[in-house]
């Protein structure tokens, strides 16, 4: 199979000169509640909206999916739904990217057919209900060399040939539940596979 276009073509094809100015999905720690108090996690972003769950005062690694538009609230998820927090008690941390250019503890899934693709440090585990392969190997994670961009065009050894993703953010649902995603992915794995298409998270 010959190769159509490289790989810096193919992401402005996929995204365009287009990218989200802000920073998410991305990583927060709860600050400034009482240790003996906790963060509700409400249905909208209001105070008054009805509280569906909490955070603990010492949380850490919160991933937040998407902000307001006031930039206030930020939306993670809590069980099996996706609520919304204050903004005023979350202090950002960033996303931490491995030395293999991709988010560390990044954890991929998809339904119908169910599977997922955990990175495990220059590496992908891919599982199945029926399967599972350690070790895939990463050669290369291409970003767009802006920075908080979390877009990534993956190569890496697939099943029975070399396997390709892409990773980007988007508002995306794993179908079976409430839950909300700051990241997509649509993976072929190997060249003739067919394509799967699913979430990604920074820390499920």
């Amino acid at each position: 199979m010959r190769q159509i276009v490289g790989i810096g073509a193919l992401l402005a094809l996929l995204w365009g000169s287009s990218v989200a100015a802000q920073p998410f999905p991305s990583l927060f720690d709860v600050r400034a509640v009482a240790a003996n108090d906790v963060l509700n996690v409400r249905a909208a972003p209001s105070a008054q909206a009805t509280i569906i769950g909490a955070l603990a005062p010492d949380a850490r690694g919160i991933e937040v999916v998407a902000q307001n538009d006031a930039g206030t609230w930020g939306q993670v998820n809590t069980g099996e739904q996706s609520g919304w927090v204050s903004l005023r008690f979350m202090a950002a941390r960033g996303v931490h990217i491995d030395h293999y250019n991709l988010p560390a503890g990044l954890t991929c899934f998809g339904t119908e057919p169910f599977w997922s693709l955990t990175n495990t440090g220059g590496a992908w585990r891919y599982h199945t209900p029926d399967f599972s392969r350690e070790g895939l190997e990463v050669w290369i994670a291409q970003d767009s060399g802006i920075a908080g961009d979390l877009r990534r065009m993956v190569q890496f050894a697939g099943l029975g040939g070399p396997a390709t993703a892409f990773i980007y953010p988007d508002q995306c649902s794993d179908g079976m539940s409430d839950r909300a995603y700051g990241l997509a992915i649509s993976v072929m794995m190997a060249p003739s596979a067919p394509m799967l298409s699913g979430c990604c998270s920074l820390s499920r």
